[in-house]
């Protein structure tokens, strides 16, 4: 009798279990990736026509950049003398003055980088990929142009303070 007792236990184990209960395993959907697909950037053509274009930019914005640098050196030394000398006084005028002029020269700076803003937006309107060229010469007159404002404004500060 013990023994009949003893297997009561082991054969309750081996009982049909009820098929409502779902699976653990994992389901199709669950092994499907969210993930966006990776593409390959489009190769651009090299095209000579816009490469002679950022060319000329580049070209007129070294020679901006050239007239920044010589008339930040007289603007620098014109407010050095304004420096502490009353509003309206000759050399505050004259400090103004160059400050003007210097800013002007900058503008420059300013117009070529819109310039090449604008080539790459009808590039980007026409569907076409961006050109690596061209953002290259936006970043980097950009960053000048950047730079020669904050030199304007340090100047700027320098003469009102």
């Amino acid at each position: 009798m013990l023994p009949l007792l003893a297997l009561g236990p082991v054969l309750a184990g081996c009982t049909v279990t009820d098929a409502a209960y779902p699976s653990l395993l994992p389901r199709p959907i669950e092994s499907v990736s969210d993930a966006e697909p990776v593409r390959p950037d489009p190769v651009v053509a090299p095209d000579a026509t816009l490469d002679s274009r950022i060319a000329a930019h580049r070209a007129d914005a070294d020679a901006a950049a050239e007239a920044f640098r010589s008339q930040a050196i007289t603007a620098e030394a014109k407010v050095a003398v304004a420096r502490g000398v009353a509003a309206g006084s000759e050399s505050w005028i004259a400090a103004q003055s160059a400050l003007a002029d210097l800013g002007a020269t900058r503008a420059r700076t300013v117009e070529i980088v819109t310039a090449l803003e604008e080539i790459a937006i009808a590039r980007a309107q026409a569907g076409e990929p961006s050109y690596p060229a061209l953002d290259a010469a936006i970043a980097e007159i950009g960053k000048r142009a950047s730079d020669q404002a904050a030199r304007v404004a340090a100047l700027d500060t320098a003469l009102a303070g």
